[in-house]
């Protein structure tokens, strides 16, 4: 089986943390990782009904809030997890509190009244995120600075489909332990989980991926960066344990879009095709490899219905 999948070009990928990380050679990544984000706030994902006496209503709804906004202070008191949220809504018994919020790079302020449920509980009416975790796969490591790329799109809520604002993060190792393999209507994942050991911090969420620095830089292969062109290319991706490998596929078709270039490609690798039906979820990050230089990042797979 074929899949077709996205990928962002690894020249835009390559920006500086700070000043001189600009780099023309970097360690090949491949290896899954451990991905852990706090939220610098807590999220707006979604909203829910509070069942009271006297009907279902959702006060947070009602008083305006809208799903991606960023809850920073409550009665100008710092809000930074969806702890400190549900207790502060606790301790006002029903009274009406002034939210400060993020919308759009924009702060407003919105007043809500909280809703006592039938279980005896004062509720907003909100799904809130304060922090994802999940699997990936790492991209590079500058060698010299420690910077590393990895995943090749922004870590998001899974309701809001928003980019979750990075207050701290983590990197850790992970292990592969089975894989889900794609079917038409259904990506497919890697399945398994991080470890204890921890491999650097997390200090950018955007667009093109997450970066940081890496507590200490392995020894690994080290290539030029180059220009993705449409023709034979490889990807390096872990699909058991910690191994990471190399397998074939072909580069289709490459452009513009947004500012950032694209590429489209498709799975020729029989090996990979057998044991997960082509890209699966997980393995967003894994580096493109194409004429011995690292020119690109896997980003997002397309599934065929």
């Amino acid at each position: 089986m074929k899949k077709r999948i996205a990928a962002a070009m690894c020249g835009l990928l390559f920006f500086a943390l700070a000043p001189g990380v600009w780099a023309d050679e970097l360690l090949v990544g491949g290896q899954a990782v451990g991905i852990e984000i706090e939220a610098d706030g807590v999220l707006v994902s979604g909203f829910c009904e509070v069942d009271t006496p006297e009907g279902a209503v959702s006060p947070a709804r009602e008083a305006g809030f809208a799903v991606g906004d960023l809850i920073v202070k409550m009665d100008g008191a710092e809000i930074r997890s969806a702890e400190d949220l549900i207790a502060a809504v606790a301790r006002l018994g029903g009274a009406e509190s002034e939210m400060e919020i993020l919308r759009g790079g924009k702060t407003q302020r919105l007043r809500v009244r909280p809703a006592l449920s039938s279980s005896r509980q004062w509720l907003l009416g909100l799904w809130l995120r304060d922090g994802v975790s999940g699997i990936g796969t790492l991209t590079f490591i500058e060698p010299r600075s420690g910077v590393f790329g990895a995943l090749g799109h922004s870590v998001n809520d899974e309701n809001s489909a928003c980019p979750v604002p990075l207050r701290a993060g983590q990197l850790c190792a992970a292990e592969i332990v089975s894989v889900s393999p794609g079917v038409p209507g259904t990506p497919g994942e890697l399945c398994g989980g991080d470890t204890a050991e921890r491999l650097g911090s997390v200090e950018k969420n955007t667009p093109a991926g997450i970066f940081g620095h890496v507590t200490a830089v392995p020894s690994g292969r080290l290539l030029q960066t180059g220009e993705m062109k449409t023709g034979r290319a490889s990807i390096v991706s872990t699909l058991s344990g910690r191994e990471a490998k190399e397998y074939d596929v072909e580069i289709d078709r490459v452009y513009s879009e947004g500012g950032q270039t694209h590429a489209l490609l498709t799975v020729t690798d029989g090996a990979l095709s057998s044991a997960s039906g082509g890209i699966v979820q997980g393995m967003s990050g894994s580096p493109i490899i194409q004429d011995g230089s690292i020119v690109g990042a896997v980003t997002h797979v397309s599934v065929p219905t």
